[in-house]
């Protein structure tokens, strides 16, 4: 009567440590993704601004031009 109640503590911790190994695989993916929606609007600001100066410099260029 020992072991079979020895086998179903150890699968229940088992369970429990794969349990806390999910949760932190869950925040850590959260915290991921809020890192990659954030590099994804700096990079939408750093397009938009590279048009912009592209935009303003093709205008003098061609205010330049005789």
């Amino acid at each position: 009567m020992l072991w079979p109640m020895f086998a179903i503590a150890l699968g229940f911790l088992g369970l429990a440590v794969l349990a806390v190994l999910a949760v932190r695989v869950f925040v850590e993916v959260r915290r991921l993704s809020c890192q990659v929606a954030d590099a994804g609007r700096r990079i939408a600001d750093a397009s938009s601004d590279l048009e912009r100066a592209a935009t303003d410099l093709a205008r003098s260029g061609r205010s330049a031009m005789p």
